[in-house]
């Protein structure tokens, strides 16, 4: 074969071999950005809101607003607390299976959030520290606690009685934290401490 031909044709066929090279696995299986931000939507944690967080709030027991505040954060850490779970109050896949939710959606997600009608930062602070104490007497501070027989209910332990002078509605174990020392507040005014003798 004349060499200038045959040159040619050894070029010809090293191009060829280099356009044929496949990708590398390591490329090809990359995730990338989309997978984990796919990953990701897959969480819930405090500021959240949208009909995924008021599922999470039902199985918590917290009144299902759609709003991921303190008091959810709270329920959830209880709840991986007695389940074995990483307390730190976010809902990853772990936590969501150990609940029996399905997968989260991104679309229902979103960091604002509306300003609550109770905010304990209006109750002026003698007053706060008095039903910190009274709340810590009565329940540990655990705005879910219930008495033995269901009676007392609440951070405060309302009677349901109590709980509708005061201007509540529905359980007071229920009701958010901020409500319920709102509520004490406007008792404590009223009774002067009458209310919790023991405390």
């Amino acid at each position: 074969m004349d060499p200038s031909r045959h040159a040619v044709v050894l070029a010809l066929t090293i191009v060829a071999a280099a356009v044929a090279v496949p990708v590398s696995p390591a490329v090809a299986d990359d995730p990338g950005p989309v997978a984990s931000a796919a990953a990701s939507a897959d969480v819930l944690k405090r500021k959240d809101r949208g009909t995924d967080v008021a599922a999470l709030q039902r199985r918590v027991g917290v009144t299902a607003d759609g709003v991921f505040g303190p008091d959810t954060e709270t329920a959830v850490k209880r709840y991986q607390a007695r389940h074995g779970l990483e307390a730190d109050g976010i809902v990853g896949p772990l936590t969501r299976r150990a609940l029996g939710l399905r997968a989260f959606h991104a679309r229902t997600r979103t960091t604002r959030r509306p300003r609550s009608r109770f905010n304990r930062r209006r109750i002026p602070g003698s007053v706060r520290s008095r039903l910190d104490r009274i709340a810590a007497c009565e329940s540990g501070g655990n705005p879910r606690a219930l008495s033995p027989g269901g009676t007392y209910r609440g951070k405060y332990q309302f009677l349901p009685s109590t709980w509708e002078s005061v201007g509540g509605h529905g359980d007071p174990a229920k009701a958010s934290e901020a409500e319920q020392d709102h509520r004490a507040a406007i008792l404590l005014a009223r009774t002067g401490g009458g209310a919790w003798p023991n405390c």
